[in-house]
Order: C-alpha cells, then structure tokens, then sequence
C-alpha cells in the first residue's frame, strides 16, 4: 500500500517539535494527512500563511537515473519526484521557520504553515482545510512555495478537467456487426476534438487555454466488442472564463455526431478549479518583491491549490525554489545551492512583513 501524504507529515510534525514548534496531523481514510502549524506572535501585524502540498504524481514507467524516491544527492543536486514540486520548497519553508523561532526574533504577525494532501489530484486536502478555518488570524498573504525558479508569480491559469464517455453494445469479436463499438465512437469524437477551439482568449499574460487528451480506456477483452469508452481531457482556462461553456460546446459535438444513431455519449466533470490573480500593485506583493530583490512579477501555465483560497480575499503569490520544467517529468531534481538561497529569501520575506 502507498504511504500517502501521512508519513510526510510526521516527518515535518517531527521535524518542527526539534525547535517546540506545535503542529497538528489532521489525518482520514488509511493514509491521507493534512499538517498545520501555528508560532504565534504579539499579534500587531496580520499573519502569513504558507500553502504546501504532500503529495507528489507517480515516478512514470520510465527508467529513472537514480531511483525516484531515495533522494539521491549527487553533485549538489537532490534527485528524486518531488524534489522540485514541492519537496524542496516545504523543507525551505520549515527550516526558515525554525530558525527565525529558534533565534528568538520578536515577531508583530503570526505564521501558520499548511501542507494539504491531493493537490495533484483532487485538492481533497485544501477542501478539507478551508471548510473550517476558524481561529485564523487575519492574513497579510498567502505564500505558495511551488518551484518557480525564484519569480514571483501572480497568476496562473485555471484547470478544468472532463471525462468524455461514449456508450456501446458488447457483441463477440467475431461478429462486430452485432455489436455497437464504443470505441470507435470514441474515436469520432476524437476526430472533431482535433478541430475545437475554445472561443475565449487569449489572454495578454497567460496566453491561450489548452486541451490536452491524457488518457483513454476502452474495452474488457480483445475477444469482445467494447461497450463503453472513456477519455479524460486536460484543460486549462484563464480568467473570467465561464467553464460551463466549454461543457456546452462539447454537447454541440455530441449532436452533431448523432447523426448516427449509434453514437452515444456524455460528459462529466472530474476537477474545476478557477484561475489564479493577484493584484500586482498590492503592498502585500510591493513587500514580498521588495524582500527578495525581484522587481516584476509573472504568469505560468500551471495550477495550484492557490484559488481555493480565494474566497478569503487574500493577495498571495507563488515563489519557490526548483525549476517548472523539471515537474511531473522523470531524473526530476533540485539543487541544494537552490535550497539554501531559498531558505534565506522565506526568512527575509517574514522579517519583511511580521517584524
């Protein structure tokens, strides 16, 4: 059985007793986990909150360089999934917790450090976290340490995920013609997918949206006409856009391909998170820039647990060490230079706005 986001938090809750930091395992299901942890100050300055995340994707069937989960250390690089998105980032966050604690630093603003489960998949963890957050200070920023490479990110895009089913009937292989192949009528659909464009955008700093098709099931038996198929489909949106379209769009095609009437699908929604903003011109981002010495802020393509935080109305930005080309692929590493650099700019960045 994987281990799942519980032995990494008790590897940090272990980790932040060493300087009597409290922190708290909120853990469900066999080995889903949650941590949170609080240093609590005079309370004259609004808080920080730092927005991590457990868990990583899986290592790929690819042969790695170096198995992908002993963090390898070889010529200053830390090798291993994770270790960009967002292992090295937490272990910065941390230990630039700790020693401002340990230092004894006067601080006029709390800290609260929060690592969720299932921010690859299904943001289960954040959900979780945010339906109750009562006893949070007020916040001056949120602070999400994904692997940015050291730019200080104010936007991302939005994810809207789909799973496109087409239905069949099941006839033996022998005598398709009995059969209505579920498979095919995939492949149809797939056929004028290649000529859909979103009608939105594109946006001055994020660009177009994207579609990428990233994984297909069909069929029980090579013996067995296939009576259901299935594909799940990628999209990333950008702000202001209405995901609901997107869903009518596709029932257009499904009309349209119901010419045969042997066509069937539908459509079903697996994971919708919204875009990303941040005001640049905010004084929280003024701040955050003015501490480690960046001038301009950026977009990415990629998503982050960021929007569920939303609805605090809340600036946040997203900075970490790590490189975002190295995230989700195999030989995934970071530099250990990049981690101490790292640590350094967390701490300049609590000093800046809690002291």
């Amino acid at each position: 059985m994987a281990k799942g986001e519980l032995a990494a938090a008790e590897v940090l809750c272990a980790e932040f007793g060493l300087s009597g930091i409290d922190s708290q395992i909120d853990s469900w299901g066999n080995n889903r986990a949650n941590i949170t942890a609080h240093v609590k100050s005079s309370g004259q300055n609004k808080a920080l909150l730092f927005v991590c995340h457990l868990d990583v994707v899986p290592p790929g069937g690819v042969r790695w360089e170096y198995p992908p989960f002993s963090a390898v250390e070889v010529d200053g690089r830390i090798h291993g999934r994770g270790s960009a998105d967002m292992k090295g980032g937490i272990a910065a966050v941390v230990t630039a917790i700790r020693q401002i604690f340990d230092s004894d630093i006067e601080l006029k603003g709390d800290i609260i450090f929060f690592a969720a489960a299932g921010e690859e998949t299904d943001s289960c963890g954040a959900l979780r976290y945010v339906q109750d957050l009562s006893g949070m200070p007020e916040l001056a920023g949120i602070i999400i340490p994904e692997p940015t490479d050291f730019e200080v990110v104010t936007r991302h895009r939005g994810m809207f995920w789909l799973k496109v089913t087409t239905k069949g009937k099941t006839a033996h292989g022998s005598t398709p013609q009995l059969g209505i192949n579920a498979i095919t009528s995939m492949k149809a659909f797939l056929d004028e997918l290649e000529d859909y464009k979103i009608a939105y955008g594109p946006d001055k700093l994020l660009g177009s949206c994207s579609i990428s098709i990233n994984r297909i099931l069909g069929g029980k038996a090579v013996n067995v006409v296939p009576d259901q198929c299935d594909v799940d489909i990628d999209i990333r949106t950008l702000p202001g856009q209405n995901h609901k379209e997107i869903i009518s769009d596709f029932e257009k095609i499904f009309a349209k391909l119901k010419k045969n009437p042997q066509f069937e699908a539908e459509v079903s929604v697996i994971r919708d998170v919204a875009p990303f903003e941040t005001d640049e011109n905010s004084d929280f981002v003024k701040d955050f820039c003015s501490a480690v010495g960046i001038g301009e802020t950026k977009s990415v393509g990629f998503t982050t647990d960021g929007p569920h935080f939303a609805f605090l109305g809340v600036p946040g930005v997203i900075f970490g060490p790590g490189k975002p080309h190295l995230c989700h692929k195999p030989n995934e590493y970071i530099d250990t230079l990049d981690l101490e650099k790292a640590v350094e700019h967390y701490k300049n960045i609590i000093l800046k706005i809690l002291s």
